[in-house]
């Protein structure tokens, strides 16, 4: 009986019953839309950080920052005299150490060790800078041209030769690159885990002190350099093994050595400037970072979450408006639509009390009579939740589809550890070369539809609470008293 005089009326009322589940939908579409919008910013973010940090890292530690000026040194080049040579070229390189600031090697084992600490590997970021060009001698040319265009002085005596210097001057190019020195014994862990190696191969785990290199394929193609090939660091040759493409933005660093071998060239032995850790529990990575900062003293712990407060661009405007406009949006639309699918259901039950006294006068109770109001409007509530996640899933079709490019850029942070390894400018201090562009997404959740089903029913038994509530009202005399 509850079933057939269901279905009965939600036939007879199809407008009614469709105008209150076309307000639900609308309010669980946005949520659907908004939701999946968010996922894909979170996402576009974490390929960022990925782009800067490596796979797997969860924090970086570096040392404290230094007061300004304490101990800072200045790059300094230095050519010798090469006499009159005009065509002979002067070269000479400096390999830096990351912002001058480096840890003990033995940092490394100390942060193994903390609580809450699954793995732990060093790393030794460098830039190095290469002067190439020549000198050349300028020529003086007297006036006409000859040694007779002097100009005599009083009593025929001879003066200074007239004329000027022409010519001469320097010309001098500046390369500028970037080297890591990883530990191939743990290469899960590092800048450079967010690289896939596309020719070649990668480290060996003997290789602790080879002369070998990996190369960033960007790199690679602009100094035509391949796997086999040789490259010259610092006058110490090192053979190509392998060529490496970043998953996303730039790579962490041009060239890749064996962390020894970097120790050697830029004279840091047993020394890195970045400790890569990765947390046993990804819940309880701020516990890690307090714990580490406790017991490692002179050291910064940052955290991608730290990280991810430096991005900016379009990813981080657009992120901001999904997470605070676009979630405080879907409130405000489905508390409108729960409240008028309630005032709808209710205002038909108004329109019903000729109906609903009646059936109270053939003996229907008030809890009958409720409990059928709630079931039309359980249904035109999940009848909007179907909609509803019919439209949000053509939304985030329709955004995926697109896939509008965002653009997002990390500025300074003094507190930053696994940055690109050219900063120059203080430790863990991040430079990036370019804006990264970032194709949104918006990938939808079985626990998303979950919610929107949630929603449905919410939205449905709210409304038949409005409308049960006026029904349980109603006396068989309120029908009497319609009759004409």
């Amino acid at each position: 009986m509850f079933f057939t005089y269901l279905r009965r009326e939600l036939r007879r009322r199809r407008k009614a019953a469709l105008v209150v589940a076309s307000g639900l939908a609308l309010g669980i579409a946005l949520v659907i839309i908004v939701s999946s919008v968010s996922s894909g910013m979170s996402k576009a973010q974490d390929k960022v950080l990925e782009s800067l940090y490596g796979l797997g890292t969860d924090m970086t530690v570096t040392k404290a920052a230094a007061a300004p000026g304490s101990g800072t040194e200045r790059p300094r080049f230095e050519f010798d005299a090469k006499g009159s040579d005009d065509d002979s070229t002067q070269s000479t390189d400096r390999v830096m150490v990351q912002g001058f600031q480096t840890l003990a090697s033995t940092t490394v084992d100390k942060v193994d060790k903390q609580n809450g600490v699954a793995d732990a590997v060093g790393g030794l970021s460098m830039t190095v800078m290469k002067v190439d060009g020549q000198f050349k001698r300028g020529e003086f040319k007297q006036e006409g041209g000859t040694a007779e265009g002097t100009r005599g002085g009083p009593g025929g005596g001879s003066g200074q030769p007239q004329g000027e210097v022409q010519g001469g001057g320097a010309s001098f190019d500046v390369n500028s690159y970037t080297v890591y020195g990883t530990d191939v014994t743990k290469q899960d862990l590092g800048p450079l885990t967010s690289s896939k190696i596309t020719a070649g191969r990668t480290f060996k785990a003997t290789e602790t002190n080879a002369k070998v290199a990996v190369v960033d394929a960007a790199y690679a193609k602009e100094k035509k350099l391949s796997a086999g090939k040789t490259v010259t660091i610092h006058g110490t040759e090192f053979t190509i093994v392998g060529v490496s493409t970043a998953d996303s933005g730039d790579a962490a660093a041009n060239l890749y050595i064996p962390l020894q071998q970097a120790q050697t060239l830029a004279d840091a032995k047993n020394k890195v400037t970045t400790v890569y850790v990765k947390a046993a529990d990804s819940q309880a990575i701020d516990s890690v970072k307090s714990t580490i900062q406790k017991n490692i003293s002179g050291t910064t712990v940052t955290t991608s979450a730290d990280l991810a407060d430096t991005v900016s661009g379009s990813l981080s405007t657009a992120s901001d408006l999904a997470s605070s406009v676009g979630k405080w949006l879907s409130i405000a639309v489905l508390i409108a639509a729960f409240l008028v699918a309630g005032l709808l259901t209710s205002s038909a039950v108004s329109r019903r009390v000729r109906e609903f006294g009646t059936l109270k006068a053939l003996g229907w109770k008030s809890g009958r009579v409720t409990r059928q109001v709630i079931g039309e409007a359980l249904v035109n509530g999940l009848m909007g939740g179907v909609l509803g996640i019919a439209v949000g899933l053509a939304g985030a079709y329709a955004v995926t589809a697109v896939s509008p490019t965002l653009t997002a850029q990390l500025g300074s942070s003094g507190g930053g550890g696994g940055m690109r390894g050219g900063g120059m400018g203080g430790p863990g201090r991040q430079t990036a070369s370019k804006a990264l562009d970032i194709a949104l997404t918006a990938p939808v959740s079985l626990s998303v539809i979950l919610m929107a089903v949630g929603l449905a029913v919410a939205g449905g038994l709210i409304a038949g609470a409005f409308g049960g509530w006026r029904a349980s009202r109603l006396r068989p005399a309120d029908a009497l008293r319609r009759v004409e």
